[in-house]
């Protein structure tokens, strides 16, 4: 498993879980030829997307960025449409580490989109219960009131089965929160209304996560979005803005989709000079 230290604060990869989506979509309206020089894809034009969840250690505490996709969560039409190729096997992952998902305090979600949330449940039998049941659940006061109820766009994402169990875990922020000393959540929407990201701050060091602001290395351009954002301009100004940031604090950028790289850092001319890859 692939780790990063910010400071005091180890980053460490888990397993969420893979899934492969169109690449058109994915760099909206950013060229073919352009994109798949950075990112390439299959034959069906689809790219390798991974859903691994972030595991921070930091003042005794565990903690949880995203949950990936879960295990037993999609059926196989789902699977199929999304290029699910493998799911979660994240308890596998937190027992090598000696740790098991009730070892979880707390759990960031920069949105709830299914490929984000589907791990924050379980099934037990015939019933859905939390994965983690100790942990704190902690998201954008905005992103809970639409994942609860949807709009008409959103409501292919936002699913029931994914909150309904973890309700009484949620704890909700508006506008920015230190979750604990050196890690805040900001909201800025973009991706989704109530899209969030994490600031990691330790010892004079930083890694900066934009969750789907940036999935993935190839995004690193503030114009390259996804169709799937609901609000492309908001997204590309707040990547212009927390970029920027990122940059002048001599920033690691981490990454929960990226199928190559776990997390890069860049010179001013957005060339890589220190990365974790992906084994």
């Amino acid at each position: 498993m692939e780790k990063l230290t910010i400071g005091r604060i180890t980053m460490t990869w888990l397993n969420g879980g893979i899934t492969h989506l169109d690449g058109g979509a994915m760099f909206g309206v950013v060229p073919k030829p352009l994109w798949m020089k950075k990112y390439p894809c299959n034959d069906q034009n689809q790219i390798p997307l991974r859903t691994d969840p972030i595991l921070l250690q930091v003042d005794g505490k565990n903690i949880l960025i995203e949950s990936g996709i879960g295990k037993g969560k999609l059926n196989e039409k789902q699977k199929r449409n999304f290029g699910v190729t493998e799911e979660s096997d994240l308890e596998n992952r937190l027992a090598l580490l000696s740790l098991t998902p009730e070892d979880i305090d707390l759990v960031l979600m920069t949105h709830l989109h299914f490929d984000h949330a589907s791990g924050l449940t379980k099934w037990e039998g015939d019933t859905l219960v939390p994965t983690f049941p100790r942990a704190r659940i902690i998201t954008s006061a905005v992103e809970w009131a639409e994942m609860k109820e949807p709009n008409i766009r959103s409501r292919n994402t936002y699913w029931k089965e994914n909150w309904e169990a973890i309700v009484e875990q949620v704890d909700t922020f508006a506008e920015q929160l230190e979750v604990v000393s050196g890690v805040t959540m900001i909201h800025t929407g973009g991706h989704s209304d109530g899209h969030a990201i994490i600031i990691i701050t330790s010892e004079g060091e930083t890694a900066v996560h934009l969750g789907d602001l940036m999935p993935t290395h190839a995004h690193q351009n503030p114009l390259w979005v996804m169709a799937y954002d609901d609000y492309p301009m908001t997204s590309i100004f707040a990547k212009q803005k927390w970029l920027a940031y990122g940059m002048e604090n001599d920033a690691w950028f981490t990454f929960y989709h990226d199928a190559y790289y776990r997390a890069v850092r860049w010179n001013d001319e957005f060339q890589i000079i220190e990365s974790i890859k992906r084994q």
